[in-house]
């Protein structure tokens, strides 16, 4: 049979309702992992935040069960429950199991709106085991049940009541996602963040699973309060948090802003309660609106010399914390899981009102104005200070004078794609990896101790560390303003470092360094921790290496009647090549940690107390989460 015949109308097959959602997944909520697991109770929540903004209710409570489900409640009008005269069924079962239909697709319902019914609450329904949707309205108790996806009984009546709302509590189905375990913390954070943006709404967080696990989050100086808590182990620049909210014909937009002594900026984006991780014309507009209003102060209060080059955004932007807030009757979101704003009329308006604020705000505020021309002057002389350093590390310098690190071990293999990166911690470990790796696609670079910490230190300085310089050399990528993804030399860069305290504060040293001025290597998924072995276990000839503390009490209790040698590794340099390559570097049976930015806010303030000046910080970070030690999540 040919391959024509074998290709045929038969072959063509055709998803109905929600069976294209079980299929592709990750197309609907970005994956199937802890991130698309944790998307499912954002667009349950985004819909009742609508009804808040609508005008409806002023409270959202969150229930995590013992067994993996959760209920979302609000205190809104509840779906609809009449029969939708095209469809003949409910409207509630319509929105409920049907792409594309819901009441936010015109501006009659919600003047402005995150989650789409049609859209979110269904491939919630269809990614879940089972769901139970039970909506209060017009004096009745609305329920009906739904197993992935499939309604089990039409809407019926079950009570009568005085409330509104609606309850919809749903267990994600294990069948689709490789975890149905929820993590606290992270439905904390995100209800934190909404309460900040909505400044009179309540979200409640009840975790049955721990009986003390109860939050409230409200707060009455909405983004204000926001920006306290994101400055709050810092050292402050203005102690006033600027603050801005406007309406301009649909839009209502709404930022609020403060300096503080780093050399990082950090500007949080949200288009109708929904992160906008990878920002959109808002930013932009934002952006353009701040740095020509200092410019503009800049020249008014003669703070530059005509010799001065102009300041750029960066400059401006250094040690800026910053929240902006836009609300629109019709967000353009790039991808249902809506991480960028495509709206490009909203840059202009965003930028008008910015720049017309900041211009007024600067003027009353002189000696404010002058403390960020100061801070962006140093900037400046940093950025030109470091531009040929810089320049030196772009990969084709690097591969044209044949300038690349004296001490990589480069792989023979000219494709990037199947090449590795190793960064290893000590010469004596960096021999031993030398020695035992794949040479055609395997390339090794040692480090000598701890690199500089960036997270206290410009550019300028940064490039003038070796061992720096090294790691950028070797990528090829370039860093800051002149990083490059196209130039990258290994797919995956790997960071091999003892497992003690000293390789895991390495490891978190070179991170510090990818996460501040090469943070795409992360985003894209470049970046790994190698697992090496803690223990080696000799039992009548045979040898098992054991990764953690509980893998060798595990090993006790299976053999404790056995007698049995154990060696604790102090370090990588204890290892043959042999060793080395079998646990540790062979793709075949290796444990490598990809390093994932699961939430901006939390790993800015985790490398914030880590690393940064304060040391009270790092103790209490560290007594805090002494039990996770050998874990890194960020």
């Amino acid at each position: 049979m040919s391959v024509f015949e074998q290709y045929n109308a038969q072959q063509i097959e055709v998803l109905k309702d929600l069976d294209a959602v079980r299929k592709r997944p990750g197309m609907y909520i970005g994956s199937t992992g802890k991130r698309g697991l944790h998307h499912l109770v954002w667009e349950v929540v985004d819909n009742s935040i609508d009804e808040f903004l609508a005008g409806y209710g002023s409270k959202i409570t969150v229930t995590v069960h013992q067994d993996s489900r959760v209920t979302v409640e609000d205190e809104g009008r509840g779906l609809p429950v009449e029969e939708h005269e095209e469809s003949g069924i409910s409207a509630a079962q319509l929105v409920m199991t049907t792409l594309h239909a819901g009441g936010k697709f015109n501006n009659n319902s919600y003047k402005v709106s995150g989650g789409l019914h049609g859209v979110g609450i269904s491939v919630v329904n269809a990614l879940s085991e089972n769901l139970c949707l039970i909506t209060y309205r017009s004096g009745k108790k609305y329920k009906q049940e739904f197993v992935r996806g499939n309604p089990q009984y039409e809407l019926k009546v079950v009570d009568s009541t005085r409330k509104t709302g609606t309850k919809i509590t749903f267990k994600p189905d294990p069948e689709i996602f490789e975890t149905t375990e929820f993590d606290h913390s992270t439905l904390a954070r995100r209800l934190r963040e909404s309460a900040f943006l909505n400044k009179d709404l309540t979200l409640k967080l009840i975790d049955k699973r721990n009986e003390t696990a109860e939050k409230e989050f409200k707060y009455s100086g909405g983004l204000k309060e926001f920006i306290a808590h994101l400055n709050k182990d810092r050292k402050i620049l203005n102690e006033k948090i600027i603050y801005l909210e406007k309406e301009v014909d649909d839009y209502y937009i709404e930022t609020a802003i403060q300096y503080n002594e780093g050399y990082n900026e950090r500007i949080y984006t949200y288009a109708n309660n929904i992160k906008t991780v990878d920002g959109g014309y808002h930013l932009t507009g934002f952006k353009s609106a701040l740095t020509k209003a200092i410019n503009q102060f800049a020249e008014r209060k003669n703070l530059t010399n005509k010799s001065d080059p102009s300041l750029k955004g960066k400059d401006v932007r250094e040690g800026l914390t910053a929240v902006l807030n836009v609300k629109l009757p019709e967000p353009q979101f790039e991808g249902q899981t809506k991480t960028k704003l495509g709206n490009s009329e909203l840059r202009s308006a965003v930028e008008s009102v910015v720049y017309e604020f900041m211009n007024v705000y600067l003027d009353a505020h002189p000696e404010f104005g002058k403390k960020i021309v100061d801070k962006a002057l140093k900037a400046v002389r940093a950025r030109q200070a470091s531009k040929k350093a810089r320049e030196l590390t772009k990969r084709k310098t690097a591969l044209n004078n044949n300038t690349l690190p004296g001490k990589l071990a480069d792989c023979s293999s000219r494709k990037p794609e199947e090449s590795e990166l190793f960064l290893v911690e000590g010469d004596s470990a960096g021999g031993s990896a030398k020695q035992g790796r794949n040479r055609h696609f395997q390339a090794i670079l040692p480090l000598k101790g701890k690199i500089l910490n960036v997270e206290r230190a410009r550019l300028d300085k940064i490039l003038n560390n070796n061992e720096i310089a090294s790691i950028i050399t070797a990528l090829g990528t370039g860093i800051g303003e002149d990083f490059d993804l196209e130039d990258l030399r290994y797919n995956k860069v790997i960071i091999m470092t003892d497992a003690d305290v000293d390789g895991a504060h390495i490891s978190t040293l070179i991170l510090t360094l990818f996460y501040r001025y090469m943070d795409e290597l992360i985003r894209k998924g470049h970046i790994y921790l190698a697992r090496p072995p803690l223990y080696k276990v000799n039992h009548r000839g045979e040898q098992k290496y054991l990764y953690t503390d509980q893998d060798l009490q595990k090993y006790r209790k299976q053999h404790e009647n056995k007698s049995f040698s154990i060696q604790r590794y102090k370090g990588l340099g204890e290892m043959n090549p042999d060793q080395l390559w079998k646990t540790t570097m062979n793709p075949d049976n290796r444990k490598l940690q990809q390093v994932e930015i699961n939430d901006e806010i939390e790993a800015d303030d985790i490398f914030t107390r880590l690393m940064g000046s304060d040391t009270s910080l790092r103790k209490e970070f560290i007594f805090s989460n002494a039990e996770m030690a050998g874990e890194l999540d960020i």
